[in-house]
């Protein structure tokens, strides 16, 4: 047992807005949650949360879309929806401690495939990244009890 609360964040296609708050939550508050991205149609991590998220130093890569059931019979201190129809949907996880949401627009429904475009793109997807960091910083991170200091050696102190 890692002493870490458990945290969920769910959205519709674990593409976006999910990714990049599991990515803020574990950059941010990695040493006090365990964090986990869902949805209830999942497809793929988008390369505009990649590339948003590289632009804050925070690296996404790594993570993949999950359909929620993968995380059936596992308990968790907090689900997180972010868009409204993941709250619908959000199906019933045993043992979940508290519920929290935040209606955060979709960035992947702007359109755009011409330069032009893809910039708009980007500022929705930025937009949305912005928005994520404010709100779990302000709603969740203040949630967690704080790290443990790092124990200092025994050694004798220097005269």
């Amino acid at each position: 047992m890692s002493g870490k609360l458990r945290v969920l964040v769910l959205c519709t296609g674990n593409s976006a807005r999910s990714q990049m708050a599991e990515g803020i939550l574990r950059h941010d508050c990695g040493d006090r949650f365990e964090v986990h991205s869902a949805g209830n149609r999942p497809s793929r991590v988008r390369p505009e949360a990649i590339q948003v998220m590289a632009e804050i130093g925070i690296d996404i890569t790594a993570q993949r879309s999950k359909h929620v059931r993968e995380f059936a019979g596992q308990r968790f201190d907090y689900v997180i929806t972010v868009c409204d129809q993941a709250r619908e949907a959000c199906p019933t996880i045993p043992g979940v401690v508290q519920k929290l949401h935040w209606s955060i627009d979709d960035p992947a429904a702007v359109e755009g495939a011409v330069e032009g475009d893809q910039q708009r793109r980007l500022m929705a997807f930025r937009a949305a990244r912005d928005e994520l960091r404010k709100v779990l910083r302000a709603g969740v991170a203040p949630l967690a009890p704080p790290a443990k200091p790092a124990r200092k050696g025994r050694g004798r102190a220097d005269p």
